[in-house]
């Protein structure tokens, strides 16, 4: 079975990271809502171009749909993401479902557009990885990634049903792996004040006369440190010098 149109891919077959934060966004979109995880998974096929129901299918095999799933291999959340392969697909937190599902739908449509539609194939990636695919030249020859896929497409090809719950969302997040924070949409809004009203090159001029300043800064301690050491030895010197018996009794013969 093969899904075509896969889109948002770039030349070599990897879907960029959307953006966090859009600039001309305003503090209420960063206001959190709920979506029941139907509509999450209804938006997460329509923004990669995957069949919502294997989609579903994925999440009922991976974690039956357990937001707080955790494997013993430390697959975390509903898609069952690993901690590094989250990151490369921009999830900042594996637990919270709406990532979760927008990241793992991201991964299984790189999987499908790297071997042409191929729905098996990519469920074999998915849980053996591309490499033990590239390996045996198709699905590999284990019992669990042969399980695994015969029944996520079972379950894909029957329906399954979501369970009826609903989850926060960050208005930031909304089409976008990443949810956004308060504080990264407060910087965001910063740096949108900030380029409004200073240019790139004022920014270098900026930096060049900050680093003159520290370096100015740096020189004046140093000297400062210079001149105590100094005046410290001249002191050393001057006690040595009242204290020492021969240099008492010139004086005295001077005297």
């Amino acid at each position: 079975m093969k899904v075509n149109g896969i889109q948002g891919t770039d030349s070599t077959g990897t879907q960029a990271v959307a953006a966090t934060t859009a600039q001309k966004e305003d503090f209420s979109s960063y206001l959190q809502t709920t979506a029941s995880l139907d509509k999450i998974f209804e938006e997460a096929a329509q923004k990669y171009n995957v069949p919502k129901d294997l989609i579903k299918a994925i999440a009922k095999a991976e974690s039956d749909f357990r937001p707080d799933a955790t494997s013993k291999a430390g697959a975390q959340g509903i898609m069952q993401l690993m901690p590094a392969t989250a990151r490369e697909l921009g999830v900042s937190d594996s637990y919270d479902p709406y990532q979760n599902i927008m990241g793992g739908t991201k991964y299984i449509s790189q999987m499908l557009e790297k071997y042409g539609g191929d729905i098996s194939l990519a469920l074999a990636a998915y849980n053996a990885g591309s490499n033990n695919v590239a390996k045996y030249g198709g699905i590999p020859p284990f019992k669990e990634t042969q399980n695994y896929v015969v029944k996520v497409t079972q379950y894909m090809n029957e329906g399954v049903a979501v369970p009826n719950a609903s989850y926060a969302v960050s208005g930031a997040s909304k089409g976008n792996v990443q949810a956004a924070t308060v504080e990264e949409a407060t910087e965001s809004y910063y740096q949108s004040i900030l380029e409004q009203l200073f240019s790139y090159e004022d920014y270098l001029k900026f930096i060049d006369l900050y680093t003159k300043i520290q370096e100015s800064q740096q020189e004046k301690e140093k000297e400062e440190a210079q001149k105590q050491e100094e005046q410290s030895d001249s002191y050393r010197a001057y006690q040595d010098f009242s204290y020492s018996p021969v240099a008492m009794n010139l004086l005295g013969g001077i005297i």
